[in-house]
């Protein structure tokens, strides 16, 4: 439907109109350029426009003490070219425009819109809105980061919305909440086919993915991310808050890693150079992501919340990861190699980060005079390790390949010789429970000897180390410790937005015994939830920051509830960062 556009006046006050412009993010410029200077002035506005609407919705994003990232996307009648006016103001009517601009956007970008919008206070408020011909969008509502002493501040931690999966009511959630920003840890969109994971019920839901093949070209993942914005609740909560993304391996293919992915086969699939500089250029088209001032796969920063908390946004996925360990190649007939396995997972060449940015997070480590340094990244870093029987009976049992009900006989087993006290362990008992190795290679886990550099680098410049994860589908709280079990730091890891988790492989019984036995089994986790989709909520005061999961009743039926009984709180205090 049209709308009367706004009559343009002269402003009483426009603030950062020459900071502010914008930025279609053409693909020449997303890819190969060595200085944001290459990308030269935003282009004149044509005569002509093309009639579009704003069929998904506003965003805004990456927010600093003075700027933060706008974004839409114009959808034309036509090809063409299409100019958009952008208004950033400090109340929802508009009487008070702070900055303003024009320009244009086509095609090549797939009509998405980015602007820097700059010369903003800090710690406010402000409502923005995008004008093409006599269409307005929706209005959005932002906000800056704070500066100087900072009392609070308190941020909603999502990740794994998979749209044929179930509706996206955690985002509906946090829409209503009271945050500085979202942090999205990571596959924001998945790439796999209609009969892909977790699609048994998309027909019905009336959300089966679109395109309804594997996501391979651009085209592909333009597509998708298109499909995603239409999602009343996704634009409900991008409209309402400021998002902090980092992708994960969804936003390519499963398993990604720096030079391949799991669920990529070039004999069949092409190039995976390819596929992923397609989805990297989809990613920032769609997304409120400041666009990079060198190598577009670099996505790591940083963001300032005042003297409270620096916030240090990773990428343990694509730009430093190599290749995972795979426990079939450490396998002697029925038994895992446990030495070999350790020997791979503490060789000192192998990295999650990559040298360069493992530089970069330990110098900003080291340089940080905030109260709380807080890591956003996408896998746990928390040591989770269970028996070798367990670890490989669970793990088949979720392939289809092995029992379920050998698994959890190996369980107990293994609970039984952990509740005695060890001078009451029979040999057996004890050298089961020593032949502990990581449930999930593709996390921290997979990697000891740079999780293990890491952690004992925050200890030695006194870090107050808060770690936050994505990833898994579950809830997750432990303790980081180095290797000789001093604390380093905690961990608090999301439930997925709507991707199933443990119990969708292990069946919901069994999920709801392993997580309190896992509890008592691994010494550092500390609570975890393998069942629910939520989200978590953490808040930073000076002294503590407090951790809170909030999970819904569920994610394929009309109407949902929040789970009051399985909600979760933790509160870690500075001085000590022990969690209890």
């Amino acid at each position: 439907m049209k709308k009367t556009p706004p009559t343009f006046t002269r402003r009483k006050l426009i603030k950062g109109i020459s900071a502010a412009s914008l930025m279609p993010l053409l693909g020449s410029n997303l890819f190969g350029c060595s200085d944001s200077s290459d990308r030269g002035p935003a282009p004149e506005p044509p005569i002509e426009s093309v009639p579009a609407q704003f069929n998904h919705g506003v965003a805004s994003g990456d927010p600093l003490s003075d700027a933060v990232i706008l974004w839409t996307r114009a959808t034309p009648e036509r090809d063409g070219n299409v100019v958009v006016q952008w208004e950033v103001a400090t109340d929802e009517g508009f009487t008070d425009i702070v900055a303003s601009g024009s320009g244009t956007t086509t095609a090549a970008v797939d009509y998405t819109v980015k602007v820097d919008a700059g010369g903003l206070d800090p710690d406010s408020a402000y409502y923005y809105r995008f004008i093409t011909g006599e269409t307005v969008s929706p209005v959005g509502r932002t906000r800056t980061a704070p500066s100087g002493a900072l009392s609070a501040a308190t941020f909603a931690v999502v990740s794994c919305s998979n749209y044929p999966a179930g509706y996206f009511y955690v985002y509906r959630e946090v829409a209503n909440q009271q945050v500085e920003a979202v942090l999205h840890l990571g596959d924001y969109i998945y790439e796999y086919d209609k009969d892909g994971f977790a699609s048994e019920k998309a027909e019905e839901l009336g959300r089966v993915v679109d395109p309804e093949n594997e996501l391979l070209s651009l085209t592909d993942y333009r597509t998708r991310y298109a499909q995603y914005h239409t999602d009343p609740d996704l634009q409900a909560c991008h409209g309402a808050h400021p998002f902090i993304i980092v992708w994960d391996d969804h936003e390519v293919a499963d398993d990604a890693w720096r030079d391949g992915a799991g669920n990529h086969d070039p004999e069949t699939e092409g190039e995976y150079s390819e596929r992923r500089a397609a989805a990297i250029q989809a990613w920032y088209e769609w997304l409120p992501v400041r666009p990079p001032s060198s190598e577009q796969e670099i996505i790591y920063r940083r963001f300032q919340y005042g003297d409270l908390v620096d916030l240090l946004m990773l990428d343990t996925r694509h730009v430093g990861r190599d290749k995972q360990i795979d426990y079939a190649d450490y396998t002697n007939g029925d038994l895992i190699d446990v030495d070999g396995v350790r020997a791979a997972i503490a060789d000192g060449n192998r990295s999650l980060l990559g040298a360069d940015q493992r530089a970069w997070l330990k110098s900003r480590l080291t340089d940080s005079t905030a109260r709380w340094q807080v890591l956003g990244q996408q896998v746990l870093m928390a040591r989770i390790a269970l028996p070798e029987p367990v670890t490989r009976l669970l793990n088949a049992a979720a392939e289809g390949d092995a029992s379920l009900e050998e698994g959890i006989v190996a369980l107990f087993a293994a609970l039984n010789a952990k509740n005695k006290p060890p001078e009451q362990r029979t040999p057996e008992e004890q050298a089961l429970l020593d032949s502990a190795i990581p449930y999930n290679l593709d996390s921290w886990d997979g990697y000891g000897f740079e999780r293990e550099e890491i952690l004992s680098h925050a200890a030695q410049v006194q870090s107050r180390l808060v770690a936050l994860a994505g990833d898994t589908h579950n809830g997750w709280a432990s303790q980081l410790t180095t290797a000789d079990g001093s604390v380093a730091g905690v961990e608090f890891a999301a439930a997925s937005v709507s991707s199933p988790g443990i119990e969708y492989y292990l069946g919901l019984e069994p999920a709801e015994l392993l997580g309190p036995i896992s509890v008592t089994l691994v010494d550092d986790l500390k609570y975890v939830n393998l069942v629910n989709r939520g989200y978590l909520s953490v808040t930073f005061t000076p002294d503590e920051v407090q951790a809170d999961w909030r999970y819904i009743s569920g994610v394929d039926t009309p109407e949902y509830s929040l789970l009051e009984e399985a909600a979760k709180q933790f509160t870690v205090r500075r001085d000590d960062l022990l969690l209890g």
